[in-house]
């Protein structure tokens, strides 16, 4: 039976699954035709952004790690996701197979939210766009494509694979799902979706209730491992807040003893010049040199091996680790000979 076009729901959503085709295929088009973002030797590889969700993911933090621990896995997964996201938006811009790339908007809007949902510097930008593309991604899933689409033109034609039950859930049509049952499907959709919403708000910056926090403003360092051995001292440093866009810059690292007095400090120079043999980088976004300090990437993780005459002689005792950020922030661990 003929829709009437004003209960067309497909017709309706015509604006919104454009504009989300586009969001996700814009994504294909950036990577690979604009600029070369696929490629691990170049600056932008996407790799590194994924490495920037990795700190403070909600729940596939063990996927992010399995793959930044392994480049090559992690190229594969970042041209399959990307051509994945060119499909989906292609497909949703022309309304074909409407409610399969729908499940496709819910999936990669779901890996967003979960992944970068926290990261944001002015707006909440990551989650914004993970709950939004949930919420849509399911609205498209229960309205199909209208009378613009390829959809509709499919079944306009008389198609005999447009007349089956299997086209009606991965197309568009009507849901073959009883009328007493699909406000109920509707209802708790919207009210899951509204709970998933609620829940990441409040985990990633608090914005239910209690205080409102937002962990891309400022840098925040993790040091732990601090060790002496016989060729020195080694610690692992771990960037796990601040702005994702661009690294933390270390100027000092300064080891004091129980009593405050200087063992060594490595100053702006330093840090700028530092051997390829101190720092031993565990993810593909790398810990190095600057050209006027040490540079931190979101993300990034790195076991820095200082080696020096100083530290053979130290007698037994506690000593303080002081990393110290171009803003004036510092960090200290404390380390037992």
């Amino acid at each position: 039976m003929k829709l009437n076009i004003k209960n067309d729901s497909g017709l309706l959503m015509l604006g919104v699954r454009m504009v989300i085709g586009w969001t996700y295929f814009s994504a294909f088009y950036r990577r690979i035709i604009l600029e070369n973002k696929l490629d691990p030797e170049v600056a932008g590889y996407i790799g590194e952004k994924f490495n920037h969700f990795l700190p403070n993911a909600l729940w596939i933090k063990p996927i992010i790690l399995n793959l930044v621990e392994n480049p090559d896995s992690l190229y594969v997964a970042m041209v399959s996701f990307t051509i994945l996201e060119g499909i989906v938006g292609l497909f949703l811009i022309f309304g074909l197979f409407t409610r399969l790339m729908s499940i496709g908007v819910f999936g990669l809007a779901m890996g967003i939210l979960l992944g970068s949902g926290w990261i944001g510097t002015t707006c909440l930008d990551e989650w914004q766009i993970g709950v939004l593309g949930i919420a849509t991604g399911y609205m498209l899933f229960l309205s199909g494509s209208g009378t613009y689409s390829m959809d509709n033109y499919l079944m306009n034609k008389n198609y005999a694979f447009t007349k089956t039950k299997w086209f009606a859930w991965l197309g568009s049509g009507i849901l073959p799902i009883k009328d007493r049952i699909f406000p109920k499907v509707v209802l708790v959709g919207s009210i899951l979706i509204f709970g998933l919403t609620l829940y990441t708000n409040q985990v990633f910056h608090g914005g239910v209730w209690g205080t409102l926090h937002n962990k891309s403003v400022k840098p925040k360092l993790e040091i732990t491992e601090g060790q002496f051995n016989e060729n020195g001292l080694s610690f692992d440093v771990y960037r796990t807040e601040g702005v994702d866009v661009y690294g933390a810059w270390m100027i000092d690292i300064t080891l004091t003893d129980s009593q405050g007095n200087t063992v060594i400090s490595y100053i702006q120079d330093d840090l700028a010049n530092l051997d390829d043999g101190v720092i031993d980088n565990y993810y593909i976004a790398k810990v190095k040199p600057g050209k006027h300090s040490l540079i931190i990437p979101l993300g990034a993780k790195a076991k820095m091996n200082f080696k020096d005459a100083v530290f053979i002689n130290l007698p037994k005792g506690t000593y303080n680790l002081k990393i110290t950020d171009i803003s004036g922030a510092n960090w200290d661990h404390s380390i037992t000979k």
